[in-house]
């Protein structure tokens, strides 16, 4: 049952559940859980406007904002990747064209989406009109957020057309997401300051992608951002969803570490300190002890420090792709998942000068290995010389990593 919390509002709310979604496909066998609360996600859409309630099955009372309706392109996406789905996909492409047609009415002359729902009194809902939630500072502008999730969903269902082969389709809806990606840059950029903002504010302009003449600075703002908070996280359930993530994928992966695994508020690692055994509805330890919310920003661990991902182009894992992102203070890292096509899984350790992996690609099924390397190592693979193994080909070289392609199969390297 699809549920924020056992005790206390006891509401299907489906801005949680598509933070949380990536990460609970990472931990359990939750294939028929999310199909059938996806169906409950498009026959709770409003037909006439394309609204999608902030809970569903719908109930009243559930407040949010567009970021919770998303759940409609964000959900099957995932579900999509990890399980490898095209028919989830055809089933809720046509009510992920309905959001955007609904989420367009909301959009202002310059393209930035405002969502000022305007109650009885004639007053704005702040409850349906929410952005982020529950930063440990001030919120970042919820037109920000609510043109984030616009540019999501438009780009979501685009790579959605793109595998139904619905050329023309996906064109349109690329050309949406592009316009409303440069919405975004020319409305909240500063171009003084060089930053976006902070309480996320620059996470999301990165998920997006800046453009070139901006990187820098965006990202010298972000890590002075998290230098002024002492290292730790100054984002809501949203941002944090992304938080880890983006600076690993944007050379910053010692500061993503580092704010995992900080012991003071606001963190994970407080929650832990304090004995939680679930993730916590606020960072400062209020509320509810037992919210998905706050789940999203853990699949770091699977997807960056442990390294697993499946590919977009051949999902549910029939082509993985393992890239490890160790850190000096972690000695092994280990993640296994019971794929569509059976047990996948990376374990790697460190130790002085030494790194090793052992990678598990299931019958069917090939991969894209990429191994940590320094100048002048060798690499060894079931003790024979890399070079010599008849089931591994060289791929190419990245900076930090020697990049290999294997089929099915359980292999083992070493470096040193």
């Amino acid at each position: 049952m699809a549920s924020d919390c056992p005790h206390r509002e006891r509401s299907a709310y489906t801005g949680d559940g598509q933070v949380a979604c990536v990460t609970v496909m990472h931990n359990y066998d939750a294939k028929n859980f999310y199909h059938k609360w996806i169906q409950d996600i498009i026959g709770a859409q409003i037909v006439e406007t394309g609204y999608v309630p902030n809970g569903a099955p719908w109930q009243p009372g559930c407040g949010g904002g567009v970021a919770w309706g998303a759940a409609i392109s964000i959900m099957p996406w995932e579900f999509y990747l990890h399980y490898g789905s095209v028919d989830i996909l055809e089933d809720s492409y046509p009510a992920m064209k309905e959001y955007i047609r609904y989420m367009k009415t909301w959009l202002d002359d310059d393209g930035i989406m405002f969502s000022q729902r305007i109650g009885r009194d004639g007053n704005v809902l702040r409850w349906f009109n929410l952005g982020e939630w529950v930063t440990p500072g001030d919120l970042p502008p919820d037109d920000l957020v609510h043109t984030f999730y616009f540019w999501r969903c438009a780009d979501l269902t685009a790579q959605t057309a793109k595998v139904l082969g619905k050329s023309s389709e996906a064109n349109k809806y690329a050309e949406l997401a592009e316009s409303t990606r440069q919405a975004f840059y020319n409305r909240f950029y500063n171009t003084e300051k060089g930053t976006y903002g902070p309480a996320g504010a620059n996470i999301f302009a990165l998920k997006m992608g800046i453009p070139e003449d901006q990187y820098e600075k965006v990202v010298h703002a972000l890590k002075e951002d998290i230098k002024a908070n002492n290292g730790h996280l100054d984002t809501g359930i949203f941002g944090t969803q992304f938080f880890f993530e983006v600076l690993s994928e944007n050379g910053m992966h010692d500061l993503a570490y580092e704010a995992m695994n900080k012991k003071e508020e606001p963190g994970y690692g407080r929650w832990l300190a304090l004995g939680a055994t679930t993730t916590w509805e606020h960072w400062d330890t209020g509320g509810s002890h037992n919210h998905p919310m706050f789940g999203g920003g853990l699949v770091w661990y699977y997807r960056k420090l442990a390294g697993m991902n499946a590919d977009p182009a051949e999902p549910g894992y029939r082509h993985i792709i393992f890239r490890p992102q160790p850190v000096d203070d972690i000695s092994f890292a280990k993640y296994f998942n019971n794929t569509s096509y059976g047990n996948a899984g990376i374990h790697w350790k460190q130790e002085d000068d030494e790194f090793s992996m052992e990678v598990i690609v299931p019958v069917g099924c090939c991969a894209t290995v990429y191994v940590p390397v320094k100048r002048d190592q060798k690499i060894l693979e079931s003790g024979i010389e890399i070079e010599k193994s008849e089931f591994v080909r060289l791929a190419g070289d990245e900076k930090g990593y020697r990049i290999f392609e294997v089929k099915s199969g359980k292999y083992a390297f070493r470096v040193h």
